[in-house]
């Protein structure tokens, strides 16, 4: 019965023993310090720092990023799981979508046709859309900055640390062949030959031999280490991309939520019933705030107007003027306007949207409320909804 054992090279084992045992006994005697070492360059050490902070904030970055995708750690050890199996995540439904789905659930058992189940209706659309673009968030944050950010910690940072480890293996060799180039000059002096028969004079010529190839071997080492080490910063670039990367994918994420509020509240204002939906406008405090420290002009953006003096009757302002929107009014749009600049408001017919005077009053247009935007509407256009009550925002 043949059996095939493996070819091993005693020579090698017993040489790579002997090397390990000799940096042991190395590490020890620098840890009692009784023995000198070798010291990095400063511009390494540097290096070398550099790259442990950015070790050490890039896997904190990674791990908070992660939560703030997906909070559930149950849902992120499986994500983890499945990747590494190489097998697509599942798909779950977001909290959002579980609530969006009981509302239009409850909306349809409380009745269609009643005000309250046709609002629970639009917000649980309103809810579905804001889980979709959740899930899309959190893909694109994943594709484009905690994927990177985690393949180089996988890759780049784990060479170094390998190549780090190499370089002190190199260190502590190097300096037990100093230690014995010690020892075998302090024994110039003797007349006895070692254990082994061999001269003083030859042991040293051995212990030199083997000093300038550790030396040569470490240089070597260390000039690869320290490449490396150079690379963090072009992978601190890649990585500054990455983030603004991972902002833009925030204001779109942000802005989407936004857009679909905005429409809810459209929505739900044009719904009417007992008690109607009143919108609000985020802008309001910052403006109420503006007005009080720049004598009452209002913050204006794309879409928005601001208050104005008139030019006079019957023409449209075209300065800013003084207007109140403490108390509005509602009002039914009569057919479709098109906005003629952007401080004015598009309109669509039988819309519900809130009004007031400007002030001074202008005989062809009012100021007006729609959702989030606010602007000049031709009087023309809407028919007034609240003649007796004024409703306060």
């Amino acid at each position: 019965m043949n059996i095939n054992l493996p070819n091993f090279n005693v020579k090698n084992l017993v040489k790579e023993a002997g090397s390990t045992i000799s940096r042991v006994v190395q590490l020890t005697e620098e840890k009692l310090g009784t023995t000198e070492r070798t010291e990095y360059d400063l511009h390494f050490q540097n290096l070398a720092e550099r790259a442990d902070v950015t070790k050490t904030w890039t896997e904190k970055i990674v791990r908070d990023t992660e939560s703030v995708l997906i909070p559930n750690p149950q849902n992120r050890v499986e994500d983890f799981i499945f990747e590494k199996i190489e097998k697509s995540k599942p798909k779950r439904l977001s909290n959002l979508e579980h609530l969006a789905l009981d509302m239009i659930e409850a909306g349809g058992d409380f009745g269609q046709d009643l005000p309250y189940g046709q609002a629970l209706i639009k917000v649980g659309q309103a809810e579905q859309k804001l889980g979709k673009c959740e899930h899309d968030f959190i893909a694109t944050s994943g594709i484009c900055f905690t994927q990177p950010l985690r393949k180089f910690l996988d890759g780049e940072m784990k060479t170094i640390s390998k190549e780090r480890g190499i370089l002190e293996t190199k260190r502590l060799d190097l300096d037990a062949c100093k230690n014995r180039v010690k020892k075998a000059r302090s024994m110039l002096g003797q007349q006895t030959a070692s254990k082994d028969g061999i001269s003083p004079e030859a042991v040293l010529d051995q212990a030199e031999r083997d000093l300038r190839v550790a030396q040569a071997e470490f240089d070597r080492q260390s000039e690869i280490t320290k490449l490396l080490l150079d690379g963090i910063s072009t992978s601190q670039a890649s990585h500054l991309r990455h983030l603004h990367a991972f902002v833009q994918a925030q204001v779109r994420y942000y802005k989407q939520c936004g857009d679909v509020m905005e429409q809810l509240q459209r929505e739900l204002a044009n719904l009417g019933g007992p008690t109607p939906y009143m919108p609000i406008d985020l802008n309001d405090a910052n403006g109420s705030k503006s007005s009080g420290s720049s004598g009452g002009s209002l913050a204006r953006g794309p879409g928005h107007s601001s208050a104005g003096n008139l030019g006079g009757p019957g023409q449209k302002p075209s300065q800013p003027m003084h207007v109140s929107t403490d108390q509005m009014q509602r009002a039914r749009v009569l057919c479709s306007y098109d906005a003629k600049d952007h401080t004015e408001l598009n309109l669509s017919a039988n819309e519900v949207i809130f009004v007031t005077e400007c002030s001074p009053v202008n005989e062809d247009y009012m100021y007006g409320k729609q959702g989030l935007m606010k602007g000049l509407v031709p009087r023309a256009f809407v028919e007034m909804l609240d003649e007796e009550h004024d409703v306060t925002l």
